[in-house]
């Protein structure tokens, strides 16, 4: 990562962490939660994305570059990043107190359609992986390839565990809401 890309970035980054942080407070009570191991199979992954992402360097072929610089690749991935995590900061608000970091079913949980979720199911996923795949635009480098595969491994796996979960909890009202909706991406999937 170079350039303005360099600050901007982590900075972005950095901004997002402290508000999904600060906004953590103040859930609804929870009536059924993950276990350790499920939780552990989509945040261990996760992290050794971000390590990937992160680090200043890797060994071998995932150090090597991918060929893309200069500076409206960087550009691109700078809004990429802002504007990914813009979007999933928009879908937490809209989630409000039905947001948890593990996958749950809360007291008096509730479906949203309001705001992203009237076209996305998982729209903070969405503005995740748009985030991570400006990160690894501006990394530049095999290891942002392998990061971001095992990113959307890990939130996809994730995903399909909530959904199992708000079926069973809502049935028919869930089964409506995604036929109307797509999981990730408006039109596509």
């Amino acid at each position: 990562m170079s350039g303005i890309a360099h600050f901007a970035i982590p900075a972005c980054w950095s901004a997002w962490a402290l508000y999904w942080a600060w906004s953590a407070r103040g859930g609804k009570p929870v009536r059924r939660h993950e276990s350790r191991a499920s939780r552990a199979a989509h945040v261990v992954p996760l992290t050794l994305a971000a390590a990937l992402l992160a680090a200043p360097s890797a060994p071998g072929w995932l150090g090597e570059p991918l060929g893309v610089d200069g500076t409206a690749v960087r550009a691109v991935a700078i809004v990429l990043v802002g504007a990914g995590l813009a979007f999933s900061v928009w879908a937490r608000r809209a989630l409000g107190g039905n947001w948890s970091a593990t996958v749950t079913v809360k007291d008096g949980h509730e479906i949203v359609r309001s705001g992203p979720y009237r076209w996305i199911r998982h729209p903070i996923y969405t503005g995740l992986i748009a985030a991570l795949a400006g990160t690894a635009l501006a990394v530049a480098e095999w290891r942002a390839v392998v990061a971001l595969a095992i990113a959307v491994a890990a939130l996809w796996r994730k995903l399909r565990f909530e959904e199992r979960w708000l079926l069973e909890e809502f049935g028919a009202r869930y089964a409506d809401y995604r036929r109307q909706t797509r999981a990730l991406l408006p039109f596509l999937l």
